[in-house]
């Protein structure tokens, strides 16, 4: 009986695991179905009950989502789910409305067109500016700042590819983060782009490190809060 319930455990965790590395390699996009139980069941050639507590799982970890009657979709595909408990804001954001998002520019610069040049030091930064609509009105302005990675600079590729998968795969992978948040008056090109009638807005910025407590991500991101708060959901 032991040694069932082992194999069991085994079973639902290679399914899961498989299903997370196909979110996060963009096989399966964000805001897409994943394939239905009948057919994991029978790409996995494994139980119904295997399948479920596989999907589960993801839906704990905040990658999936599951909607009576629609289906199961990819809600994140973000490696930093596995950092906390927290759902995140852009998780919550997609379950209760349409969240899509823009790539602006993808360009190599210098450390010393940064705002954090002197943390950076003397490296070739890749930088990402993206715009996120909630409901289809401008609602976030990114700005990633990543030090020592390779990114394509096709436009297209970066849609709904997850940022931290790009990490992981240039060898660096976020291990801890650390976020500062601030009101602030933003410029007026800012402003423009967020079809804001007034200059304040949220701004936070993220730091991530590897396991050595190196830098490797700095991202800034202005919200028009007025469309919607900022907000992060705990499970104790």
């Amino acid at each position: 009986m032991e040694n069932s319930l082992m194999v069991a455990e085994i079973l639902y965790q290679k399914v899961a695991d498989d299903i997370k590395k196909n979110i996060l390699s963009g096989v399966y996009e964000l805001d897409s179905l994943i394939p239905t139980e009948n057919d994991l069941e029978k790409k996995y050639s494994v139980s119904k009950i295997t399948v479920r507590k596989a999907v589960e799982q993801l839906v704990a970890e905040g990658y999936l989502m599951k909607k009576s009657g629609i289906g199961t979709r990819v809600v994140s595909n973000h490696l930093f789910n596995k950092l906390s408990k927290a759902k995140s804001y852009s998780t919550i954001v997609r379950e209760n409305d349409q969240l899509t998002k823009q790539v602006l520019e993808v360009a190599n610069v210098s450390a010393e067109e940064t705002p954090i040049a002197t943390e950076f030091g003397d490296q070739n930064i890749v930088y990402i500016k993206r715009l996120y609509s909630l409901d289809n009105k401008p609602f976030i302005i990114v700005s990633h700042y990543l030090p020592n990675v390779e990114i394509p600079t096709e436009k297209r590729n970066l849609k709904n590819q997850s940022l931290y998968k790009f990490l992981k795969d240039s060898g660096q992978e976020i291990n801890s983060f650390k976020d500062e948040f601030s009101a602030v008056n933003i410029s007026t090109a800012d402003q423009k782009l967020l079809n804001k009638d007034d200059t304040l807005a949220l701004k936070r910025i993220r730091r991530g490190f590897d396991n050595k407590g190196n830098l490797i991500e700095y991202t800034e991101s202005i919200y028009d809060s007025n469309k919607m708060p900022y907000k992060i959901e705990y499970e104790i």
